[in-house]
């Protein structure tokens, strides 16, 4: 069995090895391991959803085409979030950097002017 397929499940998930998920699939597990497999399954959804969504594949060399799929899709949906995050970031609006300079001066200058007014 391939690393890839042990990491199917995220690290997070403490009730469940990713190694005895694939076992179970591959109906490899004591009827003891099972039962504890299916009682988890069935306190947890993502566990459940998981599980079946794997029975699904008819041999288990589906199992690292589907993966290396998911992987490239999830790598071109974040890069275009980070395309989209760094259109949005200052650098690529000067017009703002400016107006800010030209506010500012104005205010200066208004505060020079009404001090020197209301002075003498």
């Amino acid at each position: 069995m391939s690393d890839d397929l042990k990491d199917i499940l995220s690290n997070d998930n403490k009730n469940i090895d990713n190694r005895q998920l694939m076992e179970y699939l591959n109906d490899q597990l004591s009827e003891a391991n099972k039962h504890a497999v299916e009682k988890n399954m069935a306190n947890d959804d993502f566990t459940n959803d998981a599980v079946e969504g794997l029975q699904k594949f008819t041999t288990t060399k589906d199992i690292p085409l589907f993966v290396e799929q998911l992987n490239k899709d999830l790598q071109k949906k974040t890069a275009q979030n980070k395309r989209r995050k760094e259109k949005r970031q200052w650098k690529d609006q000067p017009y703002t950097y400016i107006a800010i300079v030209i506010i500012l001066g104005l205010l200066l200058a208004s505060y020079f002017i009404v001090r020197n007014y209301l002075g003498k």
